[in-house]
């Protein structure tokens, strides 16, 4: 007589659940890319997201625009950038399981990750989970832009300054993720889980600083240069592309793609270490940085002393 089949582990269940809702939804199944139909699927829509948040930052920019915005109590300030933060914390994280768990489970192999294989057909849009959860990235990107809105009405005496870095940052990624979708491009579900994965430690630090948690510069340091370490990772992995693009007769998908995103992070990692080593002086140790952070601490209450 055959032996009764086992029960499956009482996790396997959950994870059914999860991978129906994050891979196996036939809203996430079926997803195909569709220039002029899909939600941002253009390039007029790029183009007008992007010169509408420069127009902004120009108009708004503090100490020098050309209109003031107005200046919310301090405590509703606080309260938007939390809910702000928390929103693209859980939403990072969301993006983060859902591509990794389609990667893992729709690969026919793992050079797949690195090096999708050419359509047949040249006209065939980018289709799928994976791609699904990169239209989610993309159309985050936009609402990521709020971050400036956020730094904006702070004013000059906010926390956060508004730099060349950040808003260079928050424009051209838009186009990034345009073009990772119109150009199906390889590498999408690494270069994804990685920065959504960055995004959730990142946003993690925004929201307990908004929150009143006063983080040792120390903590500041380490989210830039794990920043930093992420586009180090990603010229890794290029060259894994590169290998498998050069090597093979057919090549890789996207690699148009590919060579704007390379520009793209060669600039970044420039102006990050640009930002880390004025930032944080080779000279200074981390102690010195707590002390400077304390010695501010006490300035500031000093000054609303002095105002009372």
């Amino acid at each position: 007589m055959a032996a009764a089949a086992a029960d499956p582990p009482l996790w396997w269940g959950a994870y059914e659940r999860l991978r129906w809702w994050l891979v196996d939804n036939p809203t996430v199944s079926s997803f195909e890319w569709s220039p002029g139909r899909t939600l941002g699927a253009s390039v007029p829509f790029v183009a007008t997201a992007v010169a509408t948040y420069l127009a902004a930052v120009l108009v708004f920019r503090q100490g020098g625009g050309l209109l003031p915005l107005p200046s919310p109590p301090p405590a509703v300030l606080r309260l938007a950038s939390a809910a702000h933060n928390v929103v693209l914390l859980v939403l990072s994280a969301v993006m983060a399981a859902g591509c990794a768990l389609s990667a893992l489970t729709r690969m026919p192999s793992p050079r797949w990750l690195f090096c999708f294989p050419p359509s047949p057909s040249p006209s065939a849009n980018a289709a799928g989970p994976v791609f699904f959860w990169a239209h989610v990235f993309y159309l985050s990107k936009l609402y990521e832009l709020a971050d400036t809105l956020l730094i904006l009405l702070s004013g000059e005496g906010g926390r956060r300054r508004l730099t060349f870095l950040h808003v260079y940052h928050h424009a051209v990624v838009v186009v990034m993720c345009y073009v990772w979708l119109a150009a199906s491009q390889s590498l999408v579900p690494i270069a994804l889980v990685t920065n959504a994965a960055v995004h959730v430690v990142m946003y993690g630090y925004y929201l307990s600083s908004s929150l009143g948690r006063r983080w040792p510069p120390r903590w500041k340091r380490a989210v830039t240069e794990i920043q930093i370490a992420q586009f180090v990772f990603s010229f890794a992995v290029s060259l894994v592309f590169l290998c498998y693009h050069f090597r093979s007769a057919a090549g890789c998908r996207g690699m148009s793609g590919w060579l704007f995103n390379a520009v793209f992070n060669v600039s970044l990692l420039a102006l990050f270490l640009n930002f880390h080593t004025r930032a944080y002086p080779a000279s200074a140790s981390p102690n010195d940085n707590e002390n400077e952070n304390e010695n501010e601490k006490k300035k500031k209450k000093k000054k609303k002393k002095n105002r009372a």
